[in-house]
């Protein structure tokens, strides 16, 4: 016969999906094979002192942070080495982080300046001198005008400082 009472058997707890994830990253964890949160933290540049338009950057008016706004817009600049030696296209203030839209790289020709023009046609390279109808940076397509005949002519900006003309 049995008694009156009945025992209650004991659950066994069974481990749960979330609990057995939680032990694998703890177990990755201490090993080092999990990357800490902060390892894919941003950085940005920010001045430390006003820069104004047209100014040459400098490494000593910049400093890097770490972005903690998880908002912040795209398009900053992320490192010193991303700006410096760019010219600044508009006001950066102290503290704010600088948009890769505000730099500008240096001109290598400037307006008004004479610079040496270059025509190359097969081994036939002939040179003269011209004045450049705009700023232009390395790379860039403008206007020159031949200061000994006045013609005006279109060229690419080299980055030793010349243009060589583009040929029909």
């Amino acid at each position: 016969m049995t008694s009156g009472r009945i025992r209650k058997a004991k659950a066994v707890r069974r481990p749960t999906r979330l609990g057995l994830a939680l032990a694998a990253l703890a177990v990755l964890g201490a090993a080092g094979l999990v990357a800490p949160a902060h390892a894919g933290q941003r950085t940005a540049v920010i001045p430390t002192q006003t820069i104004y338009p047209g100014e040459t950057i400098v490494g000593s008016k910049l400093e890097e942070v770490d972005v903690t706004n998880p908002n912040v817009v795209e398009g900053f600049a992320g490192r010193i080495s991303d700006v410096v030696g760019k010219v600044s296209k508009r006001t950066l203030l102290p503290g704010r982080v600088i948009m890769t839209s505000a730099v500008r790289e240096a001109y290598a020709v400037e307006r008004g300046t004479t610079v040496q023009m270059v025509v190359a046609v097969g081994t036939l390279r002939i040179s003269a001198k011209g004045s450049p109808l705009q700023d232009a940076a390395v790379g860039d397509l403008i206007q020159l005008r031949n200061i000994d005949s006045g013609v005006i002519v279109a060229g690419t900006v080299m980055s030793d400082g010349t243009v060589e003309v583009v040929t029909k």
